[in-house]
């Protein structure tokens, strides 16, 4: 693949001890040490009453990454174009689906089975902020946060206008977080646009390469640990060069099996 290149016009984070892109600066910067704290997820207040209340944890992790992206990058939500990717997806009502099909009156509730899709987020945030534009929602396993970067990179390449990128997973109730362990909530949100504007952090050019060169990994061993434990996490090298305002660096993320994304920032 050749090299993708796009500017970084605005940044949402949430993750354990990482309460906000510009509450976080300081700790990406290594200026401060990462304290863990469980991950707060403030409810949605782009939501009615009444979704706010139903909204999943999933859903309130998204929503609140792609806020804050989209207040720094100060563009028009409803404009943007999405794409929504997710190793995990909305596992409390799966799960909750699961144990009402289990019972001897499997009646599942409408509004559960809604809230129970891959897409749910994305649906969320277009019916909040009243879009009508394109939203991809994907999944590639512990490869998804690359595969949401590709995507969203491809479609600011190709149509020209700037794109909202969420990554974000959430751990599953057992008995499936016994098969599939995420320790906390963790997302990023970038919105992506085609060339330099007033706002731009730096400009990424990313590459599909083979898996011989190491993926960069966190000097700090608490984030090194999220990097590895939480798929969206794989992104924290980016986000520790993001940081630092854009200053030319490389760094290299694990992808699918036998690859690894390149991206250059400068």
């Amino acid at each position: 693949m050749s090299g993708l290149r796009v500017w970084v016009d605005g940044i949402g984070l949430a993750g354990p001890g990482l309460a906000s892109w510009a509450a976080s600066l300081d700790v990406l910067r290594g200026t401060q040490a990462h304290a863990t704290a469980a991950t707060v997820l403030p409810p949605p207040a782009r939501l009615p009453p009444a979704e706010r209340r139903r909204a999943g944890a999933a859903v309130k992790l998204a929503l609140a990454i792609a806020d804050e992206a989209v207040a720094q990058a100060q563009l028009d939500p409803a404009t943007l174009a999405t794409v929504f990717t997710s190793s995990s997806g909305e596992g409390t009502n799966c799960h909750a689906l699961c144990e009402t099909l289990a019972t001897p009156t499997p009646m599942v509730s409408p509004t559960r089975f809604t809230n129970s899709v891959h897409n749910a987020a994305s649906g969320c945030w277009h019916i909040a902020v009243g879009s009508r534009a394109a939203s991809t929602s994907l999944c590639a396993f512990d490869g998804s946060f690359g595969a949401g970067l590709i995507e969203a990179a491809t479609s600011v390449v190709l149509g020209r206008a700037p794109q909202l990128l969420v990554a974000s997973d959430s751990p599953y109730p057992e008995p499936l977080h016994a098969t599939r362990p995420l320790p906390d909530h963790f997302g990023l949100a970038l919105v992506l646009a085609p060339a330099p504007g007033p706002r731009s952090i730096a400009a990424l050019t990313i590459t599909l390469i083979g898996a011989d060169e190491a993926v960069t990994r966190c000097a700090d061993p608490a984030l090194d640990e999220l990097r590895r434990v939480i798929p969206a996490a794989a992104a924290l090298p980016l986000l520790l060069a993001l940081a630092r305002e854009g200053r030319p660096s490389r760094v290299v993320l694990g992808y699918l099996a036998g690859s690894h994304l390149q991206i250059d920032l400068a």
